[in-house]
């Protein structure tokens, strides 16, 4: 009976150990499974983090946009003063050789191409050099006073010399300069009206020089912005 006591006893220790085993296998099982429940965290966090980083983009756009705006507004200014400058150089050379034909025509040429030659002119050599190159503040203001110079002055200069020039002698509205002397004599012919331009070569120097310093600083500021959002 001792015996058969014993070995009973053996039995219920030896099922005790086989039933603690038993219970410590769930234990193992779940420690993998903890730890795989707690990496979906981090791919909710990179759901969650999608939509912000999209709206930050959207944000950077925005205000690139609003940027590039701001400089289409002043080049709009700029060119617009050129357009002013082109009908004076018009009204100046008009009266000097005594036209009154085409009047329309040559206002419309007039005003349009300079105020176009300088929009394109700051688009290709300011802001689009800005946005992919890397010119210095001098430049950039360099090249601003130049198109203003060029474009608002010197072009309408040029340009209402010469309409006004043939309609001149299409309708000889003034007596015909010699022959190999037509720029000299016409130059004479308005040397006193002519002055008045330097009115329109003074602000276009100066809208110049504002003009490349907006530009510059407002690019300045937009990749400030740019690398603290970043």
């Amino acid at each position: 009976m001792a015996a058969l006591g014993r070995e009973a006893e053996a039995d219920r220790r030896a099922a005790g150990v086989v039933s603690a085993g038993a219970g410590e296998a769930p234990k193992d099982i779940k420690m993998p499974t903890y730890i795989y429940g707690q990496s979906s965290p981090s791919l909710g966090d990179a759901n969650l983090r999608k939509p912000m980083v999209i709206e930050i983009i959207e944000k950077k756009f925005e205000y690139l946009r609003k940027e590039k705006t701001l400089n289409i507004y002043g080049t709009v200014t700029f060119g617009t003063t050129a357009g002013f400058s082109g009908i004076l150089a018009n009204l100046i050379f008009r009266h000097c050789f005594k036209v009154k034909h085409d009047a329309l025509k040559t206002y419309a040429s007039l005003t349009t191409l300079p105020f176009l030659s300088t929009i394109v002119s700051c688009e290709l050599l300011v802001r689009h050099a800005l946005y992919s190159g890397n010119i210095s503040r001098e430049n950039c203001v360099l090249r601003s006073s130049l198109i203003g110079i060029v474009c608002g002055v010197l072009y309408p200069i040029a340009l209402a010399f010469s309409k006004n020039g043939r309609l001149a002698v299409k309708y000889h509205t003034v007596p015909l300069p010699p022959k190999g002397k037509v720029l000299l004599y016409w130059l004479l012919l308005c040397q006193t009206e002519i002055k008045a331009m330097v009115i329109p070569l003074i602000l276009q120097t100066a809208l110049g020089i504002y003009h490349g310093l907006e530009h510059y600083a407002i690019f300045e500021s937009t990749l400030e912005k740019t690398v603290h959002e970043d």
